[in-house]
């Protein structure tokens, strides 16, 4: 039996992430107690049904007494032994949460006469940090679509056919941000800059004429082999520690060369001996869905 658990503030998009697993099969619980959980677990182990993946949402709507107790609960959970649990924790950043709370008019969970939305925001990450603790993968969708979240959820979590660990290298450009949610981040801004090619200018990390020019240089190898090894030599000690995902962030100026270029090329290599590898180009993505109507988190 699968079980995802879906944690995070209001307003990071949990609802589309509970409604993409949804969409691929899993049996769909929002605000579950949390002192459910096990007893859920137990219930559906003996249903006929035999429903084998369920995803639940437990968030600050909990009972206080409920979420102090996750860490024991969640310890149950991994160590049993016919049950594979994953924590999922949705945030983003505060200037972010609190436009789209404002955008919709919705009532935030944790407001009331008393504090203002902008505390209320504030207060609910002390409220979750149990939650975003146990998390096996954290996902900040400050600069994701509904869309663009959704497809993440279903290619990262819902496509997750093995027990093993699932390995992300993302693309960015530092200019955007770094990615809060990665686990490793790497610079490569020292190697040659397509850029600065006019003939090269319009292509990507994806295009011949920039793997061609990339592939030609010895500090580009050089700095494959380097990336390659230290995530080759770490992966075990993270499968070792039962962590789920891990996510490395190849970042260079703009994310549309060379850092596309070193985690296609590192993605390919490592798809070799490792189930799960999945590749994101976050600024590529976010180029092409500029312009298109985006829906509003809830």
């Amino acid at each position: 039996m699968r079980l995802v658990i879906i944690s995070g503030r209001s307003g990071s998009g949990k609802s589309a992430a509970l409604g993409a697993l949804e969409d691929q099969g899993f049996y769909c619980i929002d605000n579950l107690p949390a002192g459910l959980l096990t007893s859920l677990v137990e219930r559906f182990r003996n249903d006929p049904t035999e429903v084998n993946s369920i995803a639940v949402s437990i968030d600050a709507r909990n009972m206080s007494g409920d979420l102090a107790g996750f860490i024991n609960t969640h310890k149950q959970l991994l160590n049993d032994s016919n049950l594979t649990c994953d924590v999922i924790y949705l945030d983003a950043d505060h200037e972010t949460l609190l436009k789209r709370f404002s955008s919709t008019r919705r009532r935030h969970p944790l407001s009331d006469d008393q504090s203002s939305l902008d505390e209320a925001i504030r207060r609910e990450a002390d409220v979750l940090t149990e939650m975003a603790n146990a998390a096996d993968m954290r996902l900040d969708t400050s600069r994701l679509s509904l869309h663009e979240l959704r497809s993440l959820i279903r290619k990262r979590v819902a496509g997750k056919e093995s027990h093993d660990l699932s390995l992300q290298f993302e693309s960015f450009g530092f200019k955007k941000g770094v990615p809060l949610d990665a686990d490793f981040v790497f610079d490569v801004r020292c190697l040659p800059n397509p850029f600065w090619h006019e003939e090269l200018r319009g292509f990507n990390g994806k295009d011949q004429p920039i793997i061609d020019f990339l592939s030609g240089h010895d500090s580009v190898n050089k700095m494959l082999q380097d990336i390659t090894s230290f995530v080759s030599n770490w992966l075990p000690v993270f499968e070792e520690s039962n962590r789920s995902y891990l996510t490395v962030a190849i970042g260079c100026t703009g994310g549309q060369h060379r850092s596309v270029f070193i985690s296609e090329t590192l993605a390919s290599e490592f798809r070799k001996h490792q189930n799960s590898v999945q590749v994101r180009h976050r600024e590529m993505e976010a180029k092409k869905a500029h312009g298109n109507h985006k829906e509003e988190y809830p």
